[in-house]
């Protein structure tokens, strides 16, 4: 039999090694072959608890969220297509959202860091193999002649050394199972950012176009009350208008002046939004989206979003906090396994002689395998307190998804009792406009037949453009608020390669 010798290095600051070395024989080779197969097989279970899914209270409330009635919205058609923003109908939008997508420099950092988590967990999974390394030695030592002892010596060598721990107690199996489940956060995180992304850009657009036709008709607006002063001045110096009057048609002009500065640093402001989000420098969009007859994107008359409890589900911040949850669960299993021993196998193979041209013989070869266990028995409570910080990160991320799942549910039910209650505003704003429209008719006429002013047409002119703009901001309003209901379901989003 052959014989094994067996050192012991106790210390008090650190573990207790085993090392066992043994002379090479294939007999013991397969002997610790076959031992290393049933000590794995033998701690097969990884220690920790398994991940079981997300909380029960927070999964059954997404089972029955609560939608605003008379919204405009079908639940139970299907959603026509995850890039909502087409059923606007507006190049310039989608084209802006596309490029969004792929210049965005926040979408390319998160995209980095997508790539850098992935990278972890391909190193987590190296470390379940073997690993090895080769070497070369070619070394010589020469006494200068004349000496007494005049001597000469040369060593040659070549060799492969590899290493391998066996996950005896899973402890890299659950590093393995957080890093997985870290990367596939991260990648929520990066399907959240389009989401984000898309929304800003569509809600920027469409304040774009709001303040463009807001521009216009402020315009008129100005013009109307410019030449309603006009009139007031004419009348004042024949005695027939007061010198209060003058005043409030001259503050009601600077008010327009003052709005129409408003819009025009709000439009700018729009402009390089929508190149910051589009990876663009500022200004790089103002020719493109400059247009004499800016047009709002038209509201679809129809909004399907399929099954809202299962849109909310695949959400991807809930998505995120679930897996960043599953990966707070693994640590503790990862953690846990540092109360258990660890055996690492260790082997050579290689050649070593004096003479180069000898090297490769059989004579030459030496080949080792050396098991070694190590075991942690005085750590103080170091592996206690590691085991105890995980648990509370578990339940911390726990809480994390709970309150992500119910601010889910808080945004889509707001989101679509806003677009629900603003289809109806909207209605009541184009109701107002076509009423101003039929008194500017009405004083059109009596202006004709001379029982109306120039005055009061004026003033039924402006009173009309006035409804014009609040039918402008009410409409450009649902649109933001069909957006943010795309928002609040996650939609927006593509699954990156």
């Amino acid at each position: 039999m052959t014989a094994f010798r067996s050192l012991f290095l106790p210390t008090l600051s650190g573990p207790l090694p085993v090392a066992l070395t043994m002379p090479w024989h294939r007999h013991t080779l397969a002997g610790l072959t076959l031992s290393a197969a049933a000590l794995c097989l033998a701690g097969c279970a990884a220690v920790g608890p398994d991940y079981q899914g997300a909380p029960p209270v927070a999964a059954a409330a997404l089972q029955q969220p609560r939608f605003a009635r008379d919204s405009g919205v079908s639940a139970l058609a299907s959603p026509t297509s995850a890039r909502w923003w087409h059923a606007l109908n507006d190049a310039q939008l989608d084209a802006l959202i596309d490029q969004a997508l792929n210049r965005s420099p926040t979408l390319l950092a998160a995209q980095a860091r997508l790539r850098a988590a992935r990278a972890t967990l391909n190193q987590q999974e190296a470390k379940r193999r073997p690993s090895g390394s080769a070497s070369a030695l070619g070394a010589g030592v020469w006494q200068a002649p004349g000496t007494d002892h005049e001597t000469s010596l040369q060593l040659y060598s070549l060799g492969f050394d590899a290493s391998w721990e066996l996950d005896l107690f899973g402890g890299t199996r659950r590093a393995v199972e957080a890093a997985s489940a870290q990367a596939q956060a991260v990648q929520a995180d990066l399907a959240d950012a389009q989401v984000s992304l898309a929304a800003e850009v569509a809600s920027t657009y469409v304040g774009l176009r709001a303040q463009q036709q807001r521009q216009a008709l402020l315009q008129d607006t100005a013009r109307f009350d410019q030449q309603s002063l006009d009139l007031t001045r004419q009348r004042r110096d024949r005695g027939v208008a007061t010198p209060d009057e003058v005043e409030q048609r001259a503050q009601q002009s600077e008010a327009d002046q003052a709005a129409l500065a408003d819009v025009a640093a709000d439009i700018i402001a729009s402009l390089d939004r929508l190149a910051l989000l589009t990876g663009q420098t500022p200004g790089a969009l103002d020719a493109q989206l400059a247009s004499a007859t800016p047009s709002l994107p038209a509201a679809p008359a129809n909004v399907a979003i399929g099954d809202p409890a299962s849109l909310l589900q695949h959400r991807p911040d809930i998505r995120a906090a679930e897996r960043r949850l599953a990966d707070r669960q693994a640590q503790i299993g990862q953690q846990t396994a540092g109360y258990f021993p660890k055996l690492q196998l260790l082997g050579n193979i290689g050649f070593a002689g004096t003479d180069a041209g000898k090297l490769l013989r059989a004579d030459s070869l030496s080949l080792i395998a050396v098991p070694y266990l190590s075991w942690n028995v005085l750590d103080f409570g170091r592996t206690a307190a590691a085991v105890r910080q995980a648990e509370a990160n578990r339940d911390e991320a726990s809480a994390n998804y709970q309150a992500a799942v119910l601010g889910a549910l808080q945004d889509a039910n707001t989101a679509l009792s806003r677009f629900g209650q603003q289809r109806q505003t909207v209605q009541h704003l184009l109701a107002q406009k076509a009423s101003s429209e039929r008194t500017l008719d009405l004083t059109q006429q009596r202006r004709q037949a001379g029982v109306a002013s120039q005055i009061d047409l004026l003033d039924a002119q402006r009173r009309q453009a006035d409804t014009q703009v609040k039918a402008l901001d009410g409409q450009a309003q649902l649109l933001t608020d069909f957006v943010a209901l795309q928002k609040s379901l996650g939609l927006g989003w593509d699954v990156p390669n």
